[in-house]
């Protein structure tokens, strides 16, 4: 059996700007305004961020007026937590197989 992580998630969630906004996101939904003023990121830039994090389908939008409003799927990261939880106990099953050289 094959177990793996999703590689592009973990890549999009690695840089330290789009998981701050991830945490930032769990605890409420946010526009870009609120965003910066949590971040101090440029607007650019995290609009940048977003737009990285819209396409790994991390976040919804919610248009409202002249606003966007983003949203954390939180089922993304409860299939990627399930991901680890799985690899992890592999290793713990085959803790103390150990192949020959």
């Amino acid at each position: 059996m094959v177990i793996s992580v999703d590689t592009e998630l973990l890549r999009v969630l690695a840089d330290p700007l789009r998981l701050h906004i991830v945490t930032l996101l769990a605890r409420e939904t946010l526009c870009t305004t609120h965003l910066v003023e949590e971040t101090g990121a440029r607007q650019t830039n995290l609009s940048n961020h977003l737009k990285v994090l819209r396409e790994a389908g991390v976040v919804d939008t919610e248009p409202c007026g002249r606003f966007t409003y983003y949203r954390l799927r939180p089922e993304v990261l409860d299939s990627m937590s399930g991901q680890f939880t799985d690899l992890a106990a592999t290793a713990r099953a085959n803790a103390g197989v150990k192949r020959s050289c």
